[in-house]
Formats: structure tokens, C-alpha cells, sequence
């Protein structure tokens, strides 16, 4: 090939060189494209990529390749790298320039050495053990130091032993191989710096975002664990639909820049409850506020208890020859009140269904009259306590229930405020829809399951079962496998959740890979699925036992 037609190939494949180093996203690999590339267009037999250490003050062995040898360390290969780092200054501060990358790294300047064994001003030493060692001869030599864009130093690239393209023979690096080199160190360092600049980006992002997670879990440690479980079942139930090549979900596939997507939109999913009130989020009993009311109704309990004890005494001292009955009415009385103390202390734990009859009783209860601190005579209840206490499920009321359900309002219009990159254009989306329900009858938009991406669905389900399963609520136990899937189940049924990624949680056991991870043992019983409504018992795949 004329010399001027090979310079003008290795300059387009310097160009696509360049190209291929902007398009690679790992590290690693982005390193070691660096160092073959480097190897390829200047025919090297050897070479070395270092990286820059500040703290230390050391230049790092990165990715190491000799095809003679067949060596191939750091990088993809998965040898590590044994040596130890170059220092670039000894013990006393001096500046080690006695070796060739660390001078080329304090200098800044290119070293072209054609050949080692007859070179002066640089320790050699080492190399010519490894030689010795090997049968190797490492002759001629090129470091090329790396700059970022602000003039600093970040690594050095080492190359050994050109080779003539024809004969193979070892000859010395040209003035050429010198200019594309650091043409290709300048185009690798622009690549390298925006690589980390990159992951920097990242990673903060997602420490802004456990800082978000932080602070609800700092004011409410139930829902800062339920933000930390969400993303990791979410991202259970995705790859599991990832998985399946049948059905009506086998054409769901995910990237790494989708996964990204969804685990970002996992953590950020309830980052609207920072503006949740604390003594709603955490209300663990039905009259909890700041604190249980249920101590102040247990006072006046106690106050009832004793007038019915004064107004005996006082009738006793009265009557004579009644005494029987009015100590018999004094311990009906008695045994009334503390009956009703007993029920009003149930009803404020709260559970799954309150029924009509409890629900009068409290009324009842309710009506009784008592005498406060200021003489002032009323109802033994407020009417607010005796809403509380009437709450059909659970412990909150439906102006609380409002409140929290506000939270995904305050999420979406949270996240909506933020610049999304296009690669995370989506995380509103995923984020904002899994109150929604299949049937349209969710919050807080009334979307159906068609309005909705298969990734807001599933982060749907994951909702649901993480709060199920949760262990350290407040208000409730944690409930069994067999429990929670039953109520899955009928929420399938009715229209609230997907059935298709229902179907995927069972037949891949999603459930049961989350169990093992965040449940109690006593939670981990045996499930029948023939007896779990909605398990589609005709797939082949499903496993009844479990």
C-alpha cells in the first residue's frame, strides 16, 4: 500500500476509533477498547493502559495485553492485575523520573524509546526480569500521556514492540505512530473523563434520591422500608416478565437503559409522602394522633367508675335496707364499664372489617354522659373519637385515607417538575400509576389498564404485595404467603390489578424469591395455589406447591 493511502486508513480507522470510544458505556470496556485499539493502529505487540491516582500519587495497572505471550489482564479478561502501582515521587516528595510512564505522567510528554536495552536516563530493571523470565525482549517503547479536558493528567498509555506490518519484525514506533497515538489519547481521555463525569452524574442522582427515601424513612420507618422494598420486587416481577417467551406478554423485553429507567421510578415512587403528615402516615391505632387518645377515654372510664362508686356510697348512706341491691347494681355497673373499656381498647387497634353491630355499639358507648374536670357535662365520646373508633378497616378515617392518597398527587407533580433525560422520560409514568386500577377505578387519574405501560402495572402489584407482606407497620401484622395471595388474587378478579403479570408472579414464583429475601420464617407457610382465587391452574408451568 503507497504510504500516503495507509496514512489515510489509519486515520479513518483513528475516526472510527473515536466513534466506537463515544458509544461505550462501561468503564472497563471502555478502557480496554482504548488500549487495542492503541495496539491496532500502531501495530504494537504489547501494551499497557495506567490511570492516574491523585491521593495516592501513583499511576494504577488498568488493562494489560501481550499477543506474543497470550497475557491478558484487567479489564473484560477477569485476571486480576498483581503488580504493584507505579509511584510517581519516592519517599521523599522527589519526582520519580526514572521510569517511562511516570515520567511521560509528571512531564506530560510523549516518550519514543526505539529501543530499551540501549536506552539511557531510564530504569529498565524491571523490564529486563520480565524479559528474563518470559523469553520475552521488550525493545521498542511509546507512553503516551492522557489529558482530560482541563489539562490534567488522568492515565498513560504504554505501547511495546512495534512490529513491521509486513515481515513482523520489531522495529522502532514512527513519527506517525507518535501523532495518531496521542491523537487517540486525547480521543480516549475525552471518552474516559465523560464515562465517569457520567457514572458521577449518576450516582449522585441516585444518593439525591436515598437522600429523598432518607428523610420519609427518618419520619416514618415503616414507609422508608416500604420504599426500599418496592424498587426490589418491582425489579423481581420485571425481569421475570423479561423471562417469559410465551403469552401475552413475550414480546416484553428489557434494555439496561430500561432497567435503569424502572429501578429510578422504583425509589421515587412514593416521594410524595415527604409531604405526608407523620401522625397520619405512622397512625398506628384508629384514635392515634400526636399520641393514643385511647388513654384519655381510659380516664374517664375510670372517672365513670368512680362516681358510680360515690353515688352508691351516697345511696347506701341514704336507704336502709336496700343495701343488697344497690351493691349488686354498684358491681353490674362496674362490670359494664370495664366491659365497654375492653371493647372500645379492640376497636382502636383496628383491622380488616368492623361490623355493623360494633359500629352501634360505639354509638352507644358514645351517648353515655360523664361530668369533666370543669363540671361540664357531655357525651362520654367526642364525635371525632367516635368516628375513629366506628372506622370500618383499618385505622384511618376517610379524610386521613384522603390524605394519604394525596401523596401520589404530590409525587407525580413532583416528578413531573423535573427535567427528565430522554432515557428516563418515562419515570413519571412508571412512578405515578400504581394506585391506578385495571378497571379505571383507581387514583389519581382513573386510568385503565390500556392507558397503561406493562412497567406501571407491575410496579402495581409489587405496591400491593409489599404492603401486604410488611412486617413492621404499625397498625398490622405482616400477613402469610397464603394470605397475601389470596387477597392478590381477588384483586385480579375484581378488575384491580393485571391479570397477565398476576399470572407471571405465580407461575415464575416471584413471591416466593421476595419471601426468602424479606420475609419472617413464620410468614413462609406452604401455599396450595389450586386454592388461591384466580391462578390460572391450565399453564402448564404452574407448580401447585410451593
Amino acid at each position: 500500500m503507497h504510504s500516503t493511502e495507509h496514512l489515510l486508513h489509519r486515520l479513518k480507522e483513528l475516526n472510527e476509533i473515536g466513534i466506537a470510544l463515544s458509544q461505550q458505556r462501561d468503564i472497563n470496556s471502555l478502557l480496554e477498547t482504548i488500549l487495542v485499539a492503541a495496539k491496532r493502529i500502531t501495530n504494537a505487540d504489547a501494551g499497557t493502559l495506567y490511570l492516574h491516582e491523585p491521593e495516592q500519587q501513583v499511576l494504577r495497572f488498568e488493562i494489560m495485553r501481550t499477543d506474543s505471550l497470550n497475557i491478558a489482564m484487567g479489564g473484560t479478561s477477569g485476571v486480576p492485575i498483581t503488580f504493584h502501582p507505579v509511584p510517581l515521587y519516592d519517599e521523599s516528595g522527589n519526582p520519580n523520573h526514572a521510569m517511562v510512564v511516570s515520567h511521560a505522567a509528571l512531564s506530560g510528554e510523549t516518550v519514543n524509546i526505539p529501543d530499551a536495552y540501549v536506552a539511557e536516563g531510564y530504569d529498565f530493571s524491571g523490564t529486563k526480569k520480565f524479559d528474563a523470565k518470559t523469553g520475552y525482549r521488550s525493545q521498542s517503547f511509546l507512553a503516551v500521556p492522557m489529558r482530560n479536558h482541563e489539562n490534567e493528567i488522568i492515565g498513560v498509555l504504554q505501547l511495546i514492540n512495534a512490529q513491521d506490518r509486513e515481515s513482523g519484525a520489531i522495529i522502532p514506533f514512527s513519527g506517525d505512530d507518535r501523532q495518531l497515538l496521542e491523537s487517540l489519547a486525547s480521543q480516549a481521555a475525552i471518552a474516559l473523563t465523560n464515562r465517569r463525569l457520567i457514572a458521577q452524574l449518576e450516582e449522585l442522582f441516585e444518593s439525591f434520591i436515598h437522600l429523598i427515601n432518607t428523610a420519609i424513612d427518618d419520619k416514618s420507618p415503616y414507609t422508608g422500608g416500604h420504599c426500599a422494598r418496592v424498587p426490589v420486587l418491582t425489579m423481581m416481577l420485571a425481569e421475570a416478565v423479561d423471562r417469559t417467551d410465551s403469552g401475552p406478554l413475550k414480546n416484553f423485553s428489557m434494555s439496561e437503559k430500561d432497567r435503569q429507567e424502572l429501578k429510578i421510578a422504583g425509589l421515587l415512587h412514593d416521594c410524595g409522602k415527604i409531604t405526608t403528615p407523620v401522625h397520619v402516615v405512622d397512625k398506628s391505632t384508629k384514635l392515634h394522633t400526636l399520641f393514643d387518645r385511647i388513654g384519655l377515654i381510659d380516664t374517664r372510664f375510670a372517672v365513670l367508675k368512680r362516681d358510680a362508686e360515690i353515688a352508691m356510697l351516697r345511696a347506701l348512706a341514704n336507704e336502709r335496707g336496700n343495701e343488697d341491691a344497690l351493691r349488686a347494681e354498684y358491681v353490674s355497673r362496674i362490670r359494664q364499664l370495664d366491659d365497654d373499656r375492653k371493647f372500645l381498647s379492640h376497636c382502636n387497634i383496628g383491622g380488616e372489617a368492623m361490623s355493623v353491630e360494633a359500629q352501634q355499639r360505639v354509638r352507644r358507648i358514645a351517648a353515655y354522659q360523664w361530668c369533666d374536670a370543669d363540671g361540664k357535662t357531655g357525651n362520654f365520646l367526642s364525635d371525632d373519637e367516635a368516628g375513629n373508633l366506628s372506622i370500618y378497616a383499618g385505622t384511618l378515617t376517610a379524610a386521613e385515607r384522603e390524605i394519604i392518597n394525596h401523596h401520589i398527587v404530590v409525587t407525580i407533580k413532583m416528578l413531573e417538575s423535573l427535567p427528565w433525560p430522554r432515557h428516563l422520560k418515562n419515570v413519571t409514568e412508571y412512578a405515578g400509576g400504581h394506585h391506578e386500577r385495571m378497571d379505571g377505578k383507581g387514583y389519581p387519574r382513573g386510568l385503565t389498564r390500556d392507558q397503561m405501560s406493562v412497567q406501571a402495572r407491575l410496579m402495581g402489584i409489587a405496591d400491593i404485595f409489599e404492603a401486604l407482606t410488611a412486617k413492621d407497620r404499625p397498625y398490622k401484622l405482616g400477613k402469610t404467603l397464603t394470605e397475601s395471595l389470596t387477597i392478590l388474587g381477588k384483586l385480579k378478579l375484581a378488575g384491580h390489578i393485571d391479570p397477565d403479570l398476576f399470572d407471571v408472579f405465580i407461575r415464575e414464583k416471584v413471591y416466593l424469591d421476595y419471601a426468602l429475601q424479606f420475609l419472617a420464617p413464620e410468614q413462609i407457610d406452604e401455599v396450595d395455589l389450586s386454592k388461591i382465587p384466580g391462578v390460572n391452574l391450565t399453564s402448564p408451568d404452574v407448580n401447585l406447591k410451593s
